[in-house]
């Protein structure tokens, strides 16, 4: 069984899922809408956070790694059909609005607030601009809707093969880290970074599976 396209998300017949709405639209939808270069406008996707969140999540996927996880799954597609659909599942879980954060503002009678799915789309944006890391999750763990209380970070990561795991994990927990304090005002007292599996990048292997010279 080959990996599917994130875009096929058709049931199997007879199957009753349900359909995954972000925002009032369908995940088939959004994915075709991205496919098509986001063409023509649809100004209800685009002025949709949640919305822009998943397609900017998902077409860094496709751009970094779409290509060399489908070759892989190809070869072992049991197991990385499952991965696959887990990350998929895990991003369309984290651009839901979720909790507020509190921001501090001078002015005690403005309210702002950053909303959990902003974090987690932060986060994921700082993961994706990383060679050789793919984040297939991130929990944020403490009480997020208080100023000040401590936040532990939990990442869960994929690394290519070829780099070193520890120094890839290290680099994905300070930059993590560095964009949590710029952009946020979280209380991060630590970051976990976990790495579930190793995945080949596009030139990495041959056809056939073998590596390549």
């Amino acid at each position: 069984m080959a990996m599917t396209d994130p875009r096929d998300h058709a049931a199997p017949p007879g199957d009753a899922a349900p359909v995954e709405m972000i925002d009032g639209h369908s995940v088939d939808e959004l994915d075709a809408y991205l496919a098509a270069g986001r063409t023509p406008y649809d100004p209800a996707i685009e002025n949709s956070a949640a919305c822009l969140l998943y397609l900017s999540a998902l077409a860094r996927l496709r751009e970094r790694s779409w290509d060399a996880l489908t070759h892989e799954a190809e070869n072992t597609p049991d197991r990385d059909e499952l991965w696959i659909t887990g990350l998929l599942d895990t991003i369309r879980d984290e651009v839901r609005a979720g909790r507020d954060i509190p921001l501090h503002h001078p002015d005690p009678a403005i309210r702002l607030t950053l909303t959990e799915a902003a974090v987690h789309g932060l986060i994921r944006a700082a993961a994706d601009a990383l060679d050789g890391v793919l984040l297939s999750r991130t929990v944020l763990d403490g009480d997020i809707t208080q100023p000040g209380a401590p936040i532990s970070l939990t990442l869960t990561a994929a690394i290519e093969y070829g780099f070193t795991v520890v120094d890839r994990a290290e680099l994905l927990r300070a930059t993590v880290q560095s964009a949590l304090t710029q952009h946020t005002e979280l209380a991060v007292t630590s970051v976990d970074v976990i790495i579930e599996d190793v995945y080949l990048g596009r030139d990495a292997a041959a056809p056939g599976g073998e590596a390549a010279s």
